[in-house]
């Protein structure tokens, strides 16, 4: 049974010719830190996974030369690489590495973001104290009492889809009947958005994150900008509901904290953020567990195991690979120099396999204390919303699997396709029966 397209092999296709790349200015300090072994070609970032639960083959040479080293992005440009897991805990929480990606030199990995790095950004984008003043309007609604709260709604959504999914019968394809939709109808009652818009920004957004061109990542973002700003003066004029935007609308913007364009940029990454990444852990833990039949015998038989294995999904997926950063002064890291004006960017899938950290880290182990891991960042841009993923992962995964308990892959697994390297990781499909 053939599902669309094939695994994409490790390679970049769409890497440029190197002698069409415009010149670009090595970052000074070229040797490798002490104790590590530099790749001996430059490693291109990113690129594709040969299999969806593990990092490119073609880094292989970046896990050998922690905790950092070079890659060439896709322009050509040579940028640090962060690869260690103390070193990337301490950097990531040292101020003297920006978010802000209108600097010039910021480091960018593909032209859809090169198309949109000027745009007006939120939370992600910002430095503090910008950034402290918008995390601050939307912390209580994210916290662990919130999502705790949360779970008979969440619920309920999962067994609503799960409800329909079984009636009509197997086979089912999973990213668009339950994974998709649990997150996305979770963040449109959260953020008081209508679902009965779904198809529209669930496209939207994926035209944001995949392209394929700059110019449709541009019309995305112009469109989601379109809509939201179109939602947010409705409930300016009186439509308001009880969403966290209802909130912001009422309060912040009403008292001049944040302003129109500000709140616009703000609802576009929550929107996002809060159904994309969510789907794709949903998705690619699916497919992982169904890949390891022992771990899902072990969870099955002891549900408890559930929230350690959560985590472990997120540790061993790394879905969001390639945190950005530049430096703005010198950093000393292990015997070697990130001058200012340096790009710096963070590989969280293979932070997370550190084998100073996490013993055999290619292996899947429910047992193992994975909660340090990266695959949420960490310092101030750690992920806002990880509550409540956590929360419907915990939900989604557990409910998935204890009411089809015969759930398997309708296809073979090399023929199931998966995203690019260069987005989020997860399943483009995934056809099961049961």
């Amino acid at each position: 049974m053939k599902i669309g397209t094939t695994h994409p092999s490790s390679a970049r296709s769409s890497m440029p010719d190197p002698t069409t790349a415009p010149p670009q200015t090595a970052p000074t300090g070229t040797s490798a830190p002490a104790g590590t072994t530099a790749p001996a070609e430059p490693v291109a970032f990113p690129q594709d996974r040969s299999c969806p639960y593990h990092p490119p083959t073609g880094y292989d040479a970046l896990r050998a030369a922690r905790p950092l080293t070079r890659v060439t992005l896709y322009d050509g440009r040579p940028t640090w690489i962060v690869t260690g897991h103390a070193a990337a805990r301490a950097l990531l929480a040292d101020p003297r590495l920006s978010s802000d990606r209108t600097h010039d030199g910021f480091p960018v990995t593909t032209p859809r973001f090169a198309a949109v790095r000027d745009r007006r950004t939120a939370l992600l984008g910002l430095d503090d104290p910008e950034h402290r003043t918008q995390r601050r309007m939307l912390v209580p609604s994210f916290t662990l009492k919130r999502a705790t709260a949360l779970r008979p709604d969440i619920q309920r959504i999962v067994d609503g889809l799960l409800d329909t999914m079984i009636a009509q019968g197997p086979p089912a394809e999973l990213v668009a009947s339950f994974a998709l939709p649990v997150p996305s109808m979770v963040i449109c009652a959260l953020l008081g958005v209508p679902y009965a818009d779904h198809e529209f920004f669930e496209a939207e957004s994926r035209r944001l994150l995949r392209g394929p061109t700059a110019a449709d990542t541009q019309a995305a973002r112009d469109r989601l900008e379109a809509y939201l700003g179109d939602l947010i003066d409705r409930k300016q004029k009186g439509e308001t509901g009880e969403g966290v935007l209802d909130d912001l609308v009422r309060g912040q913007l009403r008292d001049g904290e944040i302003d129109r364009a500000d709140l616009i940029a703000l609802a576009v990454i929550l929107l996002v953020a809060g159904h994309e990444t969510t789907a794709n852990m949903i998705s690619l833990g699916t497919y992982t567990l169904l890949q390891h039949p022992d771990r899902l015998a072990e969870l099955r038989a002891d549900p408890a195991l559930l929230p350690a294995a959560v985590e472990e999904l997120m540790r061993m997926l790394s879905i969001a690979d390639g945190l950005l950063r530049l430096a703005t002064e010198d950093i000393e890291v292990e015997g070697t120099t990130i001058r200012a004006g340096d790009g710096v960017l963070f590989s969280t899938s293979v932070i997370n396999r550190d084998e100073d950290v996490y013993a055999d880290p290619d292996t899947l182990d429910f047992h193992r204390p994975a909660r340090h891991h990266v695959a949420f960042g960490f310092g101030i841009h750690q992920c806002l919303g990880q509550n409540l993923a956590r929360t419907e992962l915990e939900i989604a995964l557990g409910t998935l699997f204890d009411r089809l308990p015969t759930l398997r892959l309708a296809a073979e697994p090399e023929e199931i396709p998966f995203k690019p390297g260069d987005t989020i990781q997860g399943m483009l499909e995934l056809p099961v029966t049961w």
